[in-house]
């Protein structure tokens, strides 16, 4: 279910959490992880990082595939704001690391941070006292920058970061991903990561 922004309400339940969602294949096990723990989520597709824009898509209409299957909530705040969409904040953040751009030791805790502080205001601004995501899902990802950004991004907003680690559910989440057909992207997400991923190509020759 499509929540609009510009409608979305405090929630009435105690144990709701707010969820900063990536994609649709990792969010499969957190949903079911968090239901486990006694929360009802709510997902939240904020990711500026995603290049180029119909890769972007596709992974947020993943992402609703996921979510109608699960019946949990989505908030897509790219419909109030198609600003939102815009690969400006990302772009702003790596620059500034020229040649470091290229370290994900470097590169990736700004990214981490760049989508979980908007995300942890939101979260604030909904009524949720807490949240997480499901970045700290993937078996790919630095998971102790994207928990130190977590846990930075709510004490800056005053809520509580859950910092559950999803990877166990890792190899079930796939197989569910594919089982429905979910598109699972190939590359992280920013247009360095799909470089890294597909620059073995550059030596083909026909």
């Amino acid at each position: 279910m499509i929540t609009p922004l510009s409608t979305a309400s405090a929630p009435a339940q105690a144990d709701a959490i707010f969820v900063h969602a990536c994609c649709g294949p990792c969010s499969i096990m957190p949903v079911q992880r968090l239901r486990d723990m006694g929360f009802a989520p709510t997902l939240y597709f904020y990711n500026p990082n995603i290049h180029p824009l119909m890769e972007y898509l596709r992974r947020r209409d993943a992402l609703l595939e996921v979510a109608a299957r699960l019946d949990v909530p989505v908030l897509l705040p790219d419909q109030a704001d198609p600003g939102l969409a815009h690969p400006g904040p990302w772009l702003a953040a790596v620059t500034p690391l020229g040649e470091g751009m290229d370290d994900l030791a470097q590169r990736c805790p700004l990214c981490y941070a760049l989508r979980l502080g908007p995300a942890a205001k939101a979260a604030a601004d909904l009524g949720f006292t807490r949240f997480t995501s499901t970045l700290l899902y993937s078996k790919y990802q630095n998971h102790e920058a994207i928990l130190a950004a977590g846990a930075a991004a709510a004490k800056q907003i005053g809520i509580e970061f859950v910092g559950e680690d999803f990877r166990p559910g890792w190899s079930e989440g796939q197989r569910l991903a594919r089982e429905w057909g979910v598109y699972r992207q190939p590359y992280c997400g920013c247009m360095l990561s799909e470089h890294e991923r597909y620059r073995s190509k550059l030596a083909c020759r026909h």
